[in-house]
């Protein structure tokens, strides 16, 4: 039977951090990732946007990772030229919105981001004469980077220290045995048994698919994923904007925003659907709803302007109307595993938080 030290189990941007920072450690790793590609999934479908830290709940861990992750995430891409900016956000409300601001301004102050300013219609019409709102507020620390890039950055990182990456090989089943797990990893029809003594589980979607097939994990530390699509419709012609635009946030979500890619190109989304299992199909027809939300901020959206982009899936660990959830990182001081650590629920901030989630991990197995 094989042995390595290390199975990271998902070749997506935290699962790519995570075999970094295993890697730089001085650790043997092998990612076992069940696509061809890395970031075959949520990690290459969403804003690609570096987030300051702002909507998260104090005390958090998607709040404490986010903030330190963006400053690790911003000084990484300036020492490795990975191709990002930090252009600005702007946090747009109607005159019935108001009162949200203060309390979304009270929220990221207790996260640590305290540079948010307060902008009046008149700033706001300064600002980006395009949009209309009573007030809102400006994030000078929100950005966009170049999320395939950054994996690819992330990826010749661990492999130039080690790493190896199997592609189209998924973990079928891994077992806790004394000292580590047997694992049983299949692909292109054949399986491939081997030890390990650390295991980590970052699959995203399928996290909870590989929770179930370890042995030796108690089923209260199993994990179910529900999955919260959201659609993406692009803008045709030139942007009138150069920050990025955000209504004020909706509950599971935050709302139909406007990015901006690194080629200046304009993106809307996403929307907010739930869904039963893993599909990426756009429904043209969502894209009349857009419309109305977009046009609560720029009234002169012309009609056709928008045509089905993408789609993304957000791994949630409540269901549609359950309550907000946070990242979940469940090591052995969890569940009793050695040598395990489990990530649940990594979402939106995952990508700006994954410098700090693969320190968190590395950590964790070091203490």
């Amino acid at each position: 039977m094989d042995q390595v030290d290390c199975v990271v189990a998902g070749a997506g941007v935290v699962g790519l951090a995570v075999a970094r920072a295993l890697a730089l450690a001085g650790r043997e790793v092998l990612v076992l990732e069940r696509e061809a590609l890395i970031g075959s999934h949520t990690s290459s479908r969403n804003s690609e946007v570096i987030h300051a830290g702002i909507y998260y709940a104090k005390g958090s861990a998607k709040a404490a990772l986010c903030v330190r992750g963006r400053q690790l995430l911003y000084e990484y891409c300036a020492a490795r030229a990975v191709p990002h900016r930090r252009l600005g956000k702007i946090i747009v409300a109607g005159a019935a919105q108001e009162g949200a601001l203060e309390g979304i301004r009270a929220a990221a102050a207790g996260n640590g981001v305290e540079d948010l300013r307060f902008l009046d219609a008149g700033d706001l019409a300064r600002l980006e004469p395009d949009l209309r709102g009573a007030a809102g507020l400006m994030s000078p620390s929100t950005g966009i980077v170049d999320s395939h890039a950054l994996m690819l950055s992330y990826q010749g990182e661990a492999e130039d220290h080690g790493a190896v990456i199997a592609f189209r090989t998924g973990l079928a089943a891994a077992e806790v045995t004394p000292g580590g797990f047997e694992i049983v990893a299949e692909g292109g029809g054949e399986a491939l048994r081997l030890k390990a003594r650390v295991l980590v589980n970052a699959a995203g979607l399928f996290a909870g698919e590989i929770a179930e097939r370890i042995a030796g994990l108690a089923p209260e530390h199993r994990r179910k994923v529900f999955y919260c699509k959201g659609n993406y419709f692009a803008l045709a012609g030139r942007v009138p904007f150069s920050h990025l635009i955000y209504p004020v946030p909706e509950r599971d979500g935050l709302g139909v925003h406007l990015t901006l890619d690194m080629a200046g190109a304009g993106r809307f989304g996403p929307d907010t659907e739930w869904i039963g299992g893993i599909d990426y199909g756009l429904d043209a027809a969502r894209g009349m709803g857009f419309y109305a939300a977009i046009r609560s901020y720029w009234p002169d959206l012309k009609e056709g302007a928008l045509s089905p982009s993408y789609t993304g899936i957000r791994p949630k660990l409540a269901p549609a109307g359950g309550p907000a959830t946070d990242f979940t990182i469940d090591g052995p001081e969890v569940h009793g595993v050695p040598g395990l650590i489990n990530l649940f629920g990594i979402e939106s901030p995952g990508l700006t938080a994954s410098l700090a989630i693969a320190g968190e991990v590395l950590a964790r197995l070091e203490g």
